[in-house]
């Protein structure tokens, strides 16, 4: 009895290590564009990360054919809107901190999270719209005015003119 449990956790082990070392490396690319941090500087996207692997070793047993990377990727992205929500007050303000030289940094936590699904990782709408529990016209809108915003930035503004006193 024993022996076969040992069998079974190590055969776990290395079907979720095998799972890791695929699919870790576009996650964790995911995660760093939702929190728009640099991909060498990237605490929180790592964070985020290592939270829904864990909780995707938690459920490894009760995924009966279900696929490990569609389940882990949506609780990254459930957990990045939970933790924008709670830390910023709503999904629809932009970050108070973000790479300087991104554009996506311009975009809410929403926007970020709608692009990411449906560009990067190619979710269709009803799915990114069922995940979100937003209608399908809502995450299209967001999605439409996510790229506008890539396209075209918004102007930074200028620097202020010093005052010349005349002498």
């Amino acid at each position: 009895m024993r022996e076969r449990q040992a069998s079974r956790n190590a055969r776990r082990a290395r079907e979720f290590e095998a799972f890791v070392a695929g699919a870790a490396g576009r996650l964790l690319h995911a995660a760093t564009l939702l929190t728009a941090e640099p991909p060498d500087d990237n605490p929180r996207a790592r964070r985020l990360l290592t939270a829904s692997l864990a909780h995707t070793y938690a459920v490894w047993d009760r995924l009966h054919g279900e696929d490990p990377y569609d389940r882990t990727r949506q609780y990254l992205a459930v957990r990045f809107a939970r933790g924008a929500w709670h830390q910023y007050g709503g999904l629809g303000r932009p970050y108070p901190r973000g790479r300087p030289d991104s554009a996506l940094r311009h975009l809410t936590p929403q926007e970020r999270l709608i692009l990411v699904l449906r560009m990067y990782e190619g979710v269709a709408e009803e799915q990114a719209a069922a995940l979100l529990g937003l209608p399908t016209e809502r995450v299209r809108a967001i999605c439409a005015r996510a790229m506008a915003t890539l396209l075209h930035p918004p102007r930074q503004a200028a620097p202020p003119v010093a005052k010349v006193v005349p002498s």
